[in-house]
């Protein structure tokens, strides 16, 4: 062996590298059990079962905040903080620790209309709306989407006719501009609103105070990746992350007669529009009262309707009649107290619907031009007449100085300084400081408006309406509303940082809840141990001496793999743990392929020394060939996953690379260092699988053909009939994993929830010993609230089934483990993304397999196994679905695991392949379907061995790596053994046929 030196200089220097950087790791767990102690000693005795974990993660987080940024270790040369410790320690993912990620779409349509000055222009919006539709159909980028509609629409007007009025871009575009400079200028621009708006959230991020986030900007499509591990409060992430900061100062309207007559209005032009018939009784509206307390104050308000000066003379209406007749006031129950700035009350869950009545022209007709009504930042907690909780939102209506030109007097331009504080009521204030104009123009502002009431305004939602009580000078203000100190410690951080130059919407969500990270890590790592200790086993008890071997250099293959995750920050998911398992079985091929090889020496008379030699050379091609042609499909798997199929991706490419050191170079320098002291290596136990078998597997292949095509029939014919259990990424939706506290029935929960979600009822699957719920309710919603008020309609269609029904904020934080939320044009990308990397493994592989063998018919001898493997794998999730007691869902784990089998496969293939090559060129004279049998047997013990210790580790992955990871899992599984079958009985007889050999 050439390089030895080298070798072991390169094992030393990795092993060294490795142990420093695992050596954070084990510092990190160490910090954080003192964190967990300190917690128990702490915690109070009466706290409830389930509010257990999150008490106790709360005395944790108070721990390692109070030490994060002090000396807490020294390894010999330097001292580290916890927060040095953990930045450099192996990134544990979501499923493992718990927490939020996100994908967050820019709208690069509002950056559009920010480049054009804020235009309205109607073909302008016309095609901006068409551009939206089109970006779910197609893969091509918005700017050009937005190019191709516009010219479309308007094929007789100039992009510059709309565009050059911006003073911004005055000196860049004028009136005779042409559409290709104008859509370079928006590209332009639209790029640099991409990157600004990045860039302001990872300083959120940042600010968040949140251990090891990961955030990442993939710029073509404008969307901005998020990762937030041990997270527990998705909805204070939405809205630090989804925030614009646009920050406005209005004049008000107050509740009079004017205000009473225009809702009025509204009321009766919506019945109009909606075709409503009046009723004869439906002469005045039918009311219930509700009580709302704000500040101690009692509002009078009504539930389904206008009070007016009339006796209400029906009162055998049923509230669904009056609700019918009166479309406006069934959401938006007006306010009874006259000057107040309060106009009405709206449910959060009519929220989206109030929002679309206020879009409507005739709606809006019955208002002043200079009105607009806006919900409050704050709910209101209330009671009805039945007795029902409901949260509301109060209505303002601010009023424009500028007719139907809403621009603020005062905007959020001229902050200066933004800070939180506890006043000495205990209510939480966000502090602002303004510029010397700003101060100017607020103290003009509250002079004029003295003993009336003005709106901050930010992001579209009122925060605070106080009546000026004298003019303000100095240009500091306050923000007051029914903030908790992490709410104002973000609002004060985002206004200190600016708005969003384009405003960045969730389109994909994933939470985590740390009780389900913990039992994945168990799941995970007692699913690795007891599979290495199989194949260990395995090894030393088949190939003795040599297994011992193969044993040191699996070992040190796990110790490198986790080390370099740890050294590259590359964070480890339960995918990526399934992924060192299926590497670990793999990388035992190299070692099997290695020692067959050895024995077949010994028994044709060579020394052990020269044995050692030989089996080396003459296993190279095999192992390179095969670990190349799956490293293809990993990279290509890196390039178009996303999250865990990333991840996965990543450490199989590691795996891959690690484990050809470790089984090749390292196990040589083992092997050869026993020898040349004089220690007797032994290569055997005295067991010998498949030796001298003479099986005809040749002349048998087209009995073979006809069984994979009757399983593929089959399966074909389930899929048009049957079809798949599609993941959500894949179809889009939301996911939620719902925990009951008593027995529940999978039929009556989806029964409960159809009224909930416009009578659709979402799909209900037991899921460990969960429910997974599904639902597309109001996925192309785009209200930054909606998630809310999905979980909030989910709540009240399950709590009835639970022995001690819980809050919502119990409900989030006790029952739903976790969810997920994928919107349609995310999942429209995630199926084109998986067909492309399906088709460009199946290319790589091609153009690998006829470069390296010269003859076209394997290359398309081994795509056509792939095919055949795929289409079988396919088939078995169609037919099974809904029959085995787990999840087969055709998701992005699924196409992992697909994209595994291939590389699985064609590693197999090629390995047979390459000694078909070999018998073939030394014995040229002889009938190439004998030498080609003979091949295929001499390698069936290879095969027959990797085979069965890969299938350990993955059936062991299958019982023990938990509910998150069994579908793909026994993709796995079922792949293995389909293509350890379709190497032998399919691959080479069409390498047979395709080369018209009789």
């Amino acid at each position: 062996m050439q390089g030895k030196g080298l070798v072991k200089l390169f094992a030393v220097a990795l092993i060294l590298i490795c142990l420093y950087q695992l050596s954070f790791t084990f510092l990190t767990n160490r910090i954080e059990n003192r964190a967990e102690a300190y917690a128990q000693e702490r915690i109070s005795a009466d706290v409830s079962e389930r509010g257990y974990n999150n008490e106790l993660r709360r005395l944790e987080k108070v721990y390692l905040d109070s030490i994060q940024d002090k000396p807490s270790v020294n390894l010999g040369f330097a001292d580290y903080t916890y927060k040095d410790c953990k930045s450099n320690s192996l990134n544990l993912g979501l499923d493992l620790q718990g927490g939020m990620s996100v994908v967050m779409q820019v709208a690069i349509d509002k950056a559009i209309q920010s480049i054009a000055g804020g235009s309205t222009h109607p073909q302008l919006m016309a095609a901006l709306e068409n551009a939206k539709k089109k970006e779910a159909e197609t893969q091509a980028d918005f700017v050009t989407l937005f190019g191709q509609e516009f010219s479309r629409i308007n094929p007789d007007v100039s992009l510059a006719s709309i565009f050059a009025n911006s003073p911004d871009y005055s000196d860049r575009i004028t009136y005779n501009s042409s559409n290709d400079d104008v859509l370079k200028l928006i590209r332009e621009e639209s790029e640099n609103a991409i990157a600004t708006t990045f860039e302001i959230i990872r300083t959120r991020i940042d600010k968040f105070g949140v251990t090891q986030p990961n955030i990442s900007l993939q710029k073509s499509t404008g969307r901005i990746m998020v990762e937030l591990p041990g997270v527990d409060d998705p909805e204070r992430v939405r809205k630090l992350l989804q925030a614009e900061a646009n920050l406005e100062f209005w004049d008000m309207y107050t509740f009079d007669n004017q205000m009473a007559r225009a809702l009025e209005g509204a009321n009766n032009a919506l019945k109009t529009k909606l075709g409503v018939e009046e009723t004869p009784e439906a002469t005045t509206n039918e009311t219930d009262n509700i009580e709302i307390t704000e500040n101690g104050d009692t509002i009078k308000a009504t539930e389904d309707g206008l009070l007016t000066d009339k006796e209400s003379t029906n009162e055998e209406l049923s509230v669904e009649e009056a609700r019918k007749q009166n479309p406006f006031f069934s959401i938006m129950s007006p306010s009874q107290q006259g000057g107040s700035s309060i106009i009405g009350f709206v449910n959060r869950a009519d929220v989206s619907k109030f929002k679309e009545y206020m879009e409507m022209d005739e709606v809006k007709s019955q208002f002043p031009r200079d009105c607009k009504l806006l919900l409050s930042k704050d709910l209101i907690t209330s009671e009805n007449n039945d007795g029902e909780t409901v949260n509301v939102h109060m209505v303002h209506a601010i009023k424009s100085r500028y007719g139907d030109n809403f621009k603020p007097p005062l905007d959020g331009g001229v902050i200066t300084g933004a800070d939180s504080q506890v006043e000495q009521n205990g209510q939480v204030a966000v502090t602002m400081q303004m510029n010397v104009e700003g101060a100017k123009k607020w103290k003009n502002m509250t002079r004029e408006n003295i003993g009336k009431p003005v709106a901050v305004v930010l992001d579209d939602l009122v925060y605070s309406a106080p009546v000026v009580q004298s003019e303000i000078g100095g240009g500091n203000t306050q923000i007051t509303g029914d903030f908790t100190l992490e709410e104002g410690k973000d609002l004060a951080s985002i206004l200190k940082i600016g708005k969003l130059p384009a405003p960045a919407r969730i389109v994909e969500e994933a939470v985590v809840g740390p009780s389900l990270g913990k039992e994945s890590i168990r799941a995970g790592l007692l699913s690795l141990l007891i599979g290495v200790a199989l194949v260990l086993a395995f090894m030393i008890f088949y190939y003795n001496k040599g297994g011992v071997v193969s044993v040191i250099a699996l070992l040190l293959n796990l110790f490198f793999i986790i080390g370099i995750l740890a050294s590259i920050g590359t964070t480890l998911t339960l995918a990526g743990i399934a992924g060192i398992v299926l590497t670990i079985g793999m990388a035992v091929d190299a070692n099997v392929i290695i020692y067959e090889r050895i024995r077949e020496e010994l028994d044709r008379g060579l020394t052990m020394k020269q044995a050692i030699g030989e089996g080396f050379k003459k296993s190279y091609s095999a192992i390179i060939d095969g670990n190349i042609t799956t490293l293809i499909t990993a990279a290509i798997l890196a390039y178009f996953g996303l999250g865990p199929v990333l991840g996965f991706a990543v450490i199989l490419i590691i795996g891959i690379i690690s484990s050809l050191f470790t089984a090749v170079l390292l196990s040589r320098l083992i092997i050869d260092w026993r020898v040349n002291k004089g220690d007797t290596m032994k290569f055997s136990s005295g067991l010998e699988l498949f030796k001298n078998t003479n099986i005809d597997f040749v002349s048998k292949r087209k009995r073979n053909y006809i069984i994979s095509a009757i399983i593929i029939g089959l399966g074909l014919l389930s899929m048009f009939t049957k079809g798949f259990e599609m993941g959500v990424d894949f179809q889009g939706g939301r996911t939620y994993q719902v925990e009951f506290d008593q027995p529940v029935q999978m039929t009556d929960i989806a029964s409960a929830l159809a009224p909930q979600f416009d009578d659709q009822a979402p799909l209900v699957t037991t899921y460990d010993n969960d429910y997974r719920i599904t639902t597309s309710y109001e996925i192309n919603n785009r209200d930054t609230e909606i998630d809310n008020i999905v979980l909030a309609k989910l709540h009240e269609g399950v709590k009835g089934f639970y022995a001690n029904p819980p809050t919502l904020a119990q409900f989030s934080n006790n029952f739903v483990r976790s969810s997920q939320k994928v919107g349609p044009t995310i999942a429209d990308d995630i199926r084109t993304g998986a067909i492309w990397a399906t088709i460009f493994a199946l290319l790589g592989i091609f153009l690998y397999i006829l470069i390296r063998f010269r003859k076209w018919q394997f290359g398309m001898a081994a795509v056509i196994t792939i095919i055949h493997d795929t289409l079988i794998l396919l088939s078995i999730f169609s037919i099974f679905h809904g029959i085995l007691p787990f999840g087969m869902e055709i998701n992005q784990a699924f196409i992992a695991a697909l994209l595994t089998v291939i590389g699985y496969s064609i590693n197999d293939t090629v390995v047979v392949f390459d000694r078909i090559r070999e018998y073939l060129i030394d014995n040229p004279n002889q009938n190439s379907l004998q030498v080609i049998n003979k091949a295929i047997n001499s390698t069936l013990s290879r095969t027959v061995i990797t085979s069965l210790t890969t299938l350990f580790v993955v059936f062991i992955l299958f019982v023990f790596g938990g509910e998150v990871i069994r579908g793909f899992a026994f993709a796995l599984l079922i792949g293995i053994i389909v293509g350890t079958y379709s190497s032998i009985f399919v691959a080479t007889p069409l390498v047979i046929d395709l080369s018209g050999e009789d």
